[in-house]
């Protein structure tokens, strides 16, 4: 009889199921993973090499291009550098629109990681109910920017306009009954603020509904209870943040830890796990959506009774208002040369970050006092998470590889940027 060996083969790198252009080189014993070694570089953006070559105001697009699921997260680590190096005091009614919308992006990207988990499992149902709420707050992102993804709304000094006073309507449809067209109007009757209200009114029973089809689910249970467990101790040492690292019950969220924008003003909770599983990870994002329901009504309530400014009062920095820019020719000018040349940041490095959906997002930045940052490194949340793929999937299935790489929670912009 011959001598048995281990047999490799390449998961990827455009698997289904590799959640971006991912491929893993696995080492396996039959149905047994052995060792995996994933390959990354097969998108390369060259984000931060571009960065260093365009004034800084031109760059806020490519922060929406790391994690296209989690955009306005991305561009609040980045202008909070420009921030912290121009010296620039934010108006609190923008401060409060960024939170506003950090936390509609964390239950946006809590919910395609629901729902593409759950999809790599074979549950169909639990997709469809997750994208009906992101096609909701997709909308937020449409009426205060234009697009539906790649939004570009906030910028140094605070965010570029204030919220709509009314939400666009549903026209009349052949393909649909006038009944139909008033009711899925009737949440936009109001302002932008009133549609995100009925949101967070309506948004606690979908959680329920999710966790009525997932939580105590005996096949769902079987496949992420004690699957891809790891403890604190080694969780911190490879890196970990955000739900990745309070799933195994270690406390820490730079929302409480190193309080940015005007957190320390709300109330809320940081759920934690016990044992690093997979099912705990799910468990820790249920419960975050939960909490950042609860944090974006109450930024509602502020931004009702507080109207204000949402922009820094620096000229040089920020520019005019296209009715100015129009009717005067010192603004014409001044907007032409901001959005051309853009402005001049003084010397000095930074580091500024924000508790994003998948964890820490931290962008270092450096100035030689030009139109455009010396150098740019950015700190992806995703990345030292991929690195303990190969600890977390020894001894388990080929199967459970799927999950374990789901619940990681990775987007391959920001890994390879």
């Amino acid at each position: 009889m011959g001598d048995l060996k281990n047999f490799t083969f390449n998961f990827g790198p455009q698997h289904p199921a590799a959640h971006g252009v991912l491929r893993l080189v696995v080492e396996v014993d039959g149905e047994t993973v052995k060792q995996i070694d994933p390959h990354i570089g097969l998108l390369h953006r060259a984000t931060e090499k571009l960065m260093e070559s365009k004034p800084y105001n031109h760059s806020i697009g490519y922060m929406d291009r790391l994690d296209y699921v989690s955009i306005l997260p991305n561009e609040h680590a980045y202008v909070m550098a420009i921030e912290k190096l121009l010296g620039l005091r934010v108006p609190k009614r923008a401060q409060y629109i960024r939170v506003m919308f950090d936390e509609i992006s964390r239950i946006q990207n809590h919910l395609l990681v629901l729902g593409s988990t759950s999809l790599d499992m074979g549950a169909l149902t639990p997709w469809f109910y997750t994208f009906r709420e992101r096609e909701t707050l997709m909308d937020c992102y449409e009426a205060v920017s234009g697009a539906r993804m790649h939004a570009n709304y906030y910028c140094p000094g605070g965010v570029l306009r204030d919220l709509p006073k009314r939400m666009s309507q549903y026209e009349d449809s052949p393909w649909r009954f006038p009944s139909e067209v008033a009711s899925m109007n009737a949440p936009r009757d109001g302002s932008l603020l009133d549609y995100i209200q009925h949101f967070t009114d309506t948004f606690p029973s979908r959680c329920d509904e999710y966790e009525a089809l997932l939580t105590d689910n005996r096949i769902w249970k079987q496949r992420t209870v004690g699957i891809g467990a790891i403890d604190a101790e080694r969780a911190l040492a490879l890196g970990f943040t955000g739900p990745m690292l309070r799933s195994t019950g270690y406390l820490r969220d730079l929302r409480i830890d190193e309080p940015y924008a005007i957190y320390d003003a709300l109330d809320f909770h940081v759920a934690l796990g016990k044992t690093g599983d997979c099912y705990d990870r799910y468990l820790v994002r249920v419960a975050e959506m939960r909490e950042s329901n609860r944090i974006i009504a109450q930024c509602v309530d502020w931004l009702r009774q507080h109207p204000g400014p949402v922009l820094a009062q620096q000229a040089k920095v920020v520019p005019p208002t296209r009715e100015r820019s129009k009717t005067h020719m010192e603004e014409m000018i001044h907007q032409f040369k901001h959005f051309s040349e853009g402005y001049c940041v003084p010397e000095g490095e930074v580091y500024a970050s924000v508790e994003h959906p998948k964890g820490e997002l931290g962008v270092f930045m450096v100035s030689d006092g030009a139109n455009k940052p010396y150098r740019v490194k950015i700190r992806a949340a995703g990345y030292p998470h991929l690195q303990a793929l190969n600890e977390l999937c020894q001894g388990h299935m080929i199967s459970d590889v799927v999950i374990i790489l789901a619940s990681m929670d990775i987007v391959f912009g920001e890994i390879d940027r």
